[in-house]
């Protein structure tokens, strides 16, 4: 896996780099772990946009991944290493002793041919399964779940992992990409290893067109607009108007503006990633 570089033959191409999937094994997904994404655009279970800048973007389809890695003690054998447009990692196709086939996120290094397995008093090797009561301290992870059998939801982006720092009755620490310290139960599942396509931070899109192709649509300044669009609209030159702290198009503060509101999954983060930065 590598990265190319185009010749500056235009705009567009001068600063643009890409991926050159050497990695990727099949150039078609498995057609029965498929299904129609439907495109909502930002939009929220009413139909509202909720999410500005978003829409359009190539047609996909949706691969069913297995987060919740439940073949226990059943030996698998990777088949392919595929590209998914859905999201930044690289992913597996996996199949099993039994006849059953299912795609997991690959971790980096994992091959063709490779086997993993999941469950406990398994070996503690690259893209095996285990619970966390069951992984060596200092070991570095990823798809880790936030409750027991509720599936992987910590660490799947490419590139990430979490590293298990200690064991305290039930629950484990682990520290997250962001320096984040929070508290999960010893009986949650977690994968070995870091998140495949490990490069995918240092693309450069080059070309607005490429964003496009992702779904997502331009993004005005609201120092560009008008005073009845945005608080910061208006005025001669790039003079700031009204409050000089950013906001957003509504008035809330955009910087240092506290989101966090799940008071009742407090106690388990230990330590926050950053102090002060919408995170309490």
């Amino acid at each position: 896996m590598g990265i190319k570089k185009y010749r500056p033959v235009s705009s567009g191409r001068r600063f643009m780099t890409s991926l050159d999937f050497s990695e990727i094994t099949a150039d078609q997904p498995f057609k029965p772990l498929t299904v129609p994404l439907k495109r909502r655009a930002g939009r929220n279970s009413q139909g509202r946009v909720s999410s500005l800048h978003r829409g359009g973007g190539h047609k996909r389809l949706y691969r069913i991944i297995d987060f919740k890695r439940d073949k226990f003690n059943i030996p698998g054998k990777v088949l392919s290493i595929e590209y998914d447009p859905n999201r930044s990692s690289r992913i597996a196709l996996v199949g099993y002793v039994d006849g059953e086939k299912r795609y997991i996120i690959a971790p980096d290094g994992l091959k063709v041919g490779d086997k993993i397995t999941s469950g406990d008093g398994i070996d503690v090797s690259n893209g095996n399964a285990l619970s966390l009561k069951n992984i060596p301290l200092g070991t570095f992870i990823h798809n880790i779940e936030l409750k027991p059998s509720g599936g992987g939801k910590l660490a799947r982006a490419a590139g990430t992992s979490a590293q298990l720092l200690a064991k305290e009755g039930d629950y484990a620490q682990i520290r997250m990409g962001s320096g984040e310290i929070r508290l999960v139960h010893l009986n949650c599942m977690a994968t070995i290893g870091k998140v495949s396509n490990v490069e995918h931070e240092l693309i450069m899109i080059g070309k607005a067109g490429r964003s496009r192709y992702m779904g997502k649509r331009p993004h005005v300044r609201g120092v560009a607009m008008n005073p009845v669009d945005h608080p910061h609209g208006g005025g001669e030159g790039k003079a700031p108007q009204g409050n000089p702290h950013p906001v957003s198009p509504w008035g809330w503060a955009t910087i240092g503006y506290k989101t966090r509101k799940n008071k009742r999954t407090k106690k388990f983060i230990v330590k926050r990633r950053r102090i002060g930065y919408g995170m309490d």
